[in-house]
């Protein structure tokens, strides 16, 4: 099987939403991009860090998906990153009210000897450096590198985050992100810009209103699934990253047209993301609901039109 490296946080999460609240449960970067990329046919292993009072039951589940832990370190006395928002009654706005780092702090990644020589490195939303640092480690050249980051980078390391983003072949950000990166309104232009910094491909995304993927001069759009009910987004993002970067890694095929099959996989997943809190949806996703989704989406996008 060909094999997923995830770089990104493991973490606990408080959420509350307009339709409730929690306690902390489990979340972080690279738990919704392994659970998602889980889907698929392939190894993967994450590459993060938590304290010891990160509980058993949840690195159970993570093992249970066959997804590799021996790269997820646990620091002896040390605890678990931990964050907590609250969204607004759009969902598309929410505000952080704690970030604690803990041991995320002073988290040196250290890549297993049997994922260096991974086909695909997908690198979730974390310190540019700890990104650069776990490329640095592969003993041979990935087929494909995918960038996740967020605008909170962009402020506070943006030159470590350019240095990392000229090593990737393919960045995801959302539309807000792109344009504070590039400095242009203009999602395509935004696309342009992002491009001559290194990536051959550029993914934005757009929340409830799908993705764009952007290579040379091509564009493809996929929509999002409409939902009777978004019940809370923590999270859609990575789902989203991990269906793209599972779907390339099992079928090995790098193409922009293979490329627009791994956006709906990743839109299609990310759906059922949303749907609960955390990753409790993602949890007791079956393979047979992921297909019967996937159909619906590909009712939504195919037409027939006569052209003169």
């Amino acid at each position: 099987m060909n094999k997923l490296l995830i770089v990104g946080t493991v973490a606990f999460d408080a959420i509350e939403t307009p339709f409730g609240k929690t306690d902390k449960i489990l979340g972080g970067a690279a738990t919704f991009i392994g659970l998602s990329a889980s889907h698929f046919n392939l190894q993967s292993a994450i590459v993060s860090v938590v304290g010891d009072d990160f509980p058993q039951e949840y690195l159970d589940l993570l093992t249970a998906r066959n997804i590799y832990i021996s790269g997820l370190e646990i620091v002896k006395g040390g605890k678990t990153f931990f964050w907590s928002g609250k969204y607004h009654n759009d969902l598309n706005s929410r505000d952080t009210l704690i970030t604690e780092l803990n041991v995320l702090a002073d988290f040196n990644p250290v890549v297993p000897q049997n994922f260096t020589n991974a086909d695909v490195v997908m690198l979730g939303n974390l310190h540019p450096l700890v990104q650069s640092s776990v490329l640095d480690q592969m003993t041979s050249t990935p087929k494909l590198v995918v960038l996740d980051t967020m605008n909170f980078w962009m402020d506070c390391a943006l030159p470590e985050l350019l240095a990392v983003i000229k090593r990737v072949d393919v960045i995801t950000i959302n539309d807000e992100e792109a344009r504070q990166l590039s400095g242009e309104y203009s999602l395509v232009k935004a696309a342009a810009k992002i491009h001559s910094m290194g990536p051959k491909y550029v993914v934005i995304k757009k929340g409830e209103h799908g993705a764009l993927l952007f290579h040379n001069k091509e564009v493809f759009f996929a929509p999002a699934l409409p939902l009777e009910e978004v019940f809370d987004p923590t999270g859609a993002g990575d789902t989203f990253a991990g269906g793209f970067a599972g779907f390339i890694t099992q079928s090995e095929n790098i193409s922009f047209e293979n490329m627009k099959s791994a956006i709906i996989h990743g839109s299609n997943l990310a759906s059922f993301c949303v749907e609960k809190f955390g990753t409790e949806r993602m949890l007791s996703l079956t393979k047979e609901e992921v297909q019967e989704r996937l159909k619906q989406f590909k009712a939504l996008t195919q037409f027939e039109i006569e052209l003169q």
